[in-house]
C-alpha cells in the first residue's frame, strides 16, 4: 500500500525513493544514469528545489530535496521519471511498468535525521558491494560533498553548515557504514 503523500511546503526537506519492478535494474548503462542526472538538473532549477543528497543505484534511487519555492517537490519525481520511463521504454523496447510502485516520499523534520539520511544515501554503493570506495561511484553527489567534484546538484551551503570539511563528512559516512543496525530511513 502506498503511503499518503505529505503536504509539500517551502523550506521543508523530502526523501524520495523507489526501485525497479520486481527489484529489476532501472539503469542498465551509463547513458541511463546521465539522462536522469540531466533531467534532475533541469527540473530542480525550474521548480526551485535544492538537491541535498542523491544516489542512483542500478535498481533504485534516493533523493533528499529541499523545496525552496511554491512548486511541490513531488513534481520533480513526476517529471524526471515520466520522461525517463518513456525514454527507457523506447531504448529497450520495454512494455509494462518500470517501477515497483509510485515513488515513495517522507518529509524529514529533524536535523539529525537529515544528516543520517545523507550518509545513508551516499553509503548505498559501498553497502551494496558495488564499490570498495564511495569515491568510485559517479552517480551520486558524494564527491561534491567532499569537494572532489564541482557539480551543480548540491547545496554547498547546507554541506558547509553541517560539516567543517569533506574529510569530516567522509568520516561520518564511513562510521555510518560500520553501524550494524540500519534504521528505516
Amino acid at each position: 500500500m502506498t503511503r499518503a503523500r505529505p503536504p509539500y511546503l517551502p523550506g521543508l526537506f523530502y526523501h524520495f525513493y523507489n526501485r525497479g519492478h520486481g527489484r529489476a535494474n532501472i539503469f542498465k548503462e551509463d547513458e541511463n544514469y546521465l539522462f536522469v542526472i540531466r533531467k534532475i538538473k533541469e527540473y530542480t532549477k525550474s521548480l526551485n528545489l535544492s538537491m541535498i543528497a542523491y544516489c542512483l543505484m542500478p535498481n533504485h534511487y534516493h533523493f533528499l530535496v529541499r523545496q525552496d519555492g511554491d512548486s511541490p517537490a513531488g513534481l520533480l519525481m513526476q517529471r524526471v521519471f515520466n520522461s525517463y520511463s518513456k525514454a527507457y521504454n523506447k531504448w529497450y523496447d520495454h512494455h509494462g511498468t518500470l517501477f515497483e510502485s509510485p515513488y515513495q516520499v517522507k518529509r524529514i523534520e529533524k536535523d539529525t535525521h537529515l544528516l543520517h539520511l545523507c550518509r545513508y544515501i551516499h553509503g548505498n554503493p559501498q553497502k551494496d558491494g558495488l564499490v570498495q570506495n564511495l569515491a568510485e561511484w559517479p552517480y551520486s553527489n558524494y564527491l561534491e560533498w567532499l569537494g572532489d567534484r564541482n557539480g551543480s546538484l548540491v547545496d554547498m551551503d547546507f554541506v558547509r553548515d553541517h560539516f567543517t570539511s569533506g574529510s569530516a563528512y567522509c568520516t561520518f559516512v564511513q562510521e555510518g557504514l560500520l553501524i550494524s543496525t540500519h534504521e528505516d530511513l
